[in-house]
């Protein structure tokens, strides 16, 4: 610690850091010595590094361990790379709201206390303007005293007719799962919950729908089977128990072959006529057409409302192109049981989250879609992806590397459209004397680190998901990586 350069060291690091930091070095030396690692030579080199190696630990035990890296892998919503990014007027957004104080909960016209929900739901409102028309018994084809409506006890039948008056709302929580959470526990706790054995998805991180809807306090009731499951299945497991219909999307795989799966018109007619909710979990849910991008079979929100679910329950940081958020949109009468659960206070999401939220809904409200990175990569076409990869491959001058330019494909990603792809142009890279996975390890190093895909003994690179300000990042990387 007396040694000039390491005590030079204590006015930017503090010194209880660098007593720190010198043990561990001292430490880690002594273990390569009693190991017989390091002879007389190489020790005496170690020892007049030392504080070369103090500053090096410094840097790393004091430095951000949540760093930016340049996502290569054409994967657009890649879950351990953080999903969504974030555009430059939601950060405006929230570096505003971050650093001052907010509105929060205020109202300024009574200067009463306000809700935090209204900042997003007026502009889920205006996204997902759709009256649910309201269904009488009559118009259900049940007639009074009929032996389908003697059935129903006052509960179901109360739940249901909340279900249909018009009117959506929308409440945000801290994640999908807790979405599902709240939903389930407001509209089921204590009843059964109807769903599909071929939607009892895990998800990432090993969470389970039972073990969600268990938590929730609601009974499971499976039917049908893996691979197929009819409306005919709901409709005999109904019983004066059953509280809430459910579908849920599978996310992340596709059953294909000899399937059977009941329509949503087909669960909306069941719900309607025996006047129980219907809910469904569309994980990642979509707040624009992505038919638009040749991407079909995939339900956005406002087709499930229009279509007669009565809540439904999504990400923000996958489809919509925000913040994590879990968002639950539907009746505004159930809305409004879930957000007087007190799991809701639980569950719900700062300031920092509403901010973003609403920038990004913003630009939704706008049709400015292209101002959201996560739709912008998406409308990218194959032609302007290849222009983009052949002018960054002609600054690349390593000799040793390899670079073609092939036909490949892009992912959603998030569990949004397994089966679906995106046409796109990839660089292909490969180094003499460097195996495919040495060399995409030398990309996780490089700063910024850059990951890549590796495929047949090459790493592709997918600048779909490479954002233009960053080729030059890219290029200095791989000129420097063969050196």
């Amino acid at each position: 610690m007396r040694a000039p350069a390491v005590r030079s060291l204590t006015e930017s690091y503090g010194h209880d850091s660098v007593v720190d930091a010198a043990r561990v070095v001292l430490s880690r030396l002594r273990e390569e010595i009693s190991s017989g690692l390091l002879d007389g030579n190489a020790l005496q080199l170690a020892l007049s590094g030392l504080s070369g190696a103090v500053e090096n630990q410094l840097r790393r035990t004091l430095s951000y361990s949540l760093r930016p890296v340049i996502n290569a892998t054409g994967v657009i919503l890649h879950t351990n790379l953080g999903r969504a990014p974030l555009s430059d007027a939601v950060i405006d957004h929230i570096r505003e709201t971050a650093t001052s104080y907010s509105n929060l909960e205020f109202d300024l016209a009574t200067g009463d206390r306000g809700k935090r929900d209204v900042h997003v739901d007026r502009l889920f409102r205006r996204l997902l303007s759709y009256e649910m028309p309201a269904v009488s018994a009559s118009a259900a084809g049940l007639r009074p005293g009929g032996t389908a409506e003697a059935a129903l006890s006052t509960r179901t039948e109360m739940a249901y007719a909340e279900a249909t008056r018009a009117g959506i709302a929308t409440i945000v929580v801290n994640n999908n799962a807790a979405a599902v959470l709240l939903a389930l526990n407001t509209l089921a706790e204590g009843g059964e919950v109807i769903v599909s054995r071929g939607e009892l998805v895990e998800i990432g991180g090993s969470f389970r729908i039972p073990d969600v809807m268990a938590k929730s306090g609601a009974i499971l009731r499976e039917v049908g089977t893996t691979n197929r499951t009819r409306a005919a299945d709901y409709e005999a497991a109904i019983t004066e128990r059953t509280r809430l219909l459910l579908r849920v999307h599978r996310s992340n795989f596709e059953i294909k072959g000899f399937t059977e799966q009941p329509t949503t018109a087909e669960l909306v007619a069941l719900a309607r006529q025996r006047y129980i909710p219907l809910m469904e979990d569309l994980g990642s849910g979509a707040l624009f057409d992505l038919r638009s991008i040749g991407i079909g079979g995939e339900p956005g929100v406002l087709d499930s409302l229009r279509s007669g679910v009565n809540v439904v329950t999504y990400s923000g940081d996958k489809l919509l192109g925000g913040p994590q958020a879990g968002l639950i949109s539907g009746s505004s009468e159930l809305i409004a049981r879930m957000r007087s659960n007190s799991l809701f206070r639980a569950l719900r999401v700062d300031k920092l989250v509403y901010a973003a939220l609403e920038a990004t809904l913003l630009a939704y409200v706008q049709h400015d879609h292209d101002a959201i990175p996560t739709l912008r990569m998406m409308r990218l076409t194959k032609e302007e992806i290849g222009k983009r990869a052949e002018a960054l491959a002609s600054k690349v001058n390593a000799r040793q590397l390899k670079i073609e330019i092939i036909d490949g494909e892009s992912l959603l990603g998030g569990g949004a459209a397994p089966s679906s792809v995106l046409p796109t142009r990839v660089l292909a890279l490969s180094c003499g004397g460097l195996s495919a996975d040495e060399l995409a390890a030398r990309l996780r190093g490089s700063e910024p680190p850059i990951i890549a895909r590796v495929e047949e003994g090459r790493v592709l690179l997918d600048l779909r998901t490479v954002f233009p300000e960053q080729n030059a990042a890219v290029v200095a990387a791989l000129n420097r990586i063969t050196s």
